[in-house]
C-alpha cells in the first residue's frame, strides 16, 4: 500500500510539472479565445496558458490538452495522447479536422 501511495504522489507531481512546463512553452499569439463551428456543436477555447478545452454538443470537456501555434498553423496534443492540427485562414477562421470554426 505504501508503494502505491508513493507512486500516486510521484505521478501527480510529474503531471503538475509537465503542465507547468506546457504553460511556459506557448508563445504569445493573436488566436486565443473561443472558436465555434457554425452550428455551435464544436467549440475550442484556446487559453493564453497554451492549454485548450474542446466542447462537443453537451459535452463541455470532450477533449483538453495543450496546443502550440506557429505562424498560422496550430498543433494539438490531447491529454490522452491524441494529436490533431489545423490552420488559421484569417483572423476569424480556423480550419481543423474537416471543420470550419469561427472566432466568437
Amino acid at each position: 500500500m505504501r508503494h502505491v501511495f508513493a507512486f500516486l504522489i510521484t505521478a501527480t507531481l510529474f503531471a503538475q510539472t509537465a503542465q507547468a512546463e506546457d504553460i511556459t512553452m506557448q508563445p504569445h499569439h493573436p488566436y486565443t479565445g473561443l472558436w465555434v463551428t457554425d452550428d455551435g456543436h464544436v467549440r475550442h477555447e484556446l487559453l493564453p496558458s497554451g492549454r485548450y478545452i474542446e466542447a462537443r454538443g453537451t459535452r463541455e470537456r470532450a477533449y483538453e490538452g495543450r496546443y502550440e501555434v506557429s505562424g498560422q498553423h496550430i498543433e494539438y496534443w490531447d491529454d490522452t495522447g491524441f494529436t490533431a492540427d489545423g490552420d488559421f485562414v484569417d483572423a476569424d477562421t480556423l480550419h481543423h479536422g474537416g471543420m470550419v470554426l469561427r472566432r466568437r
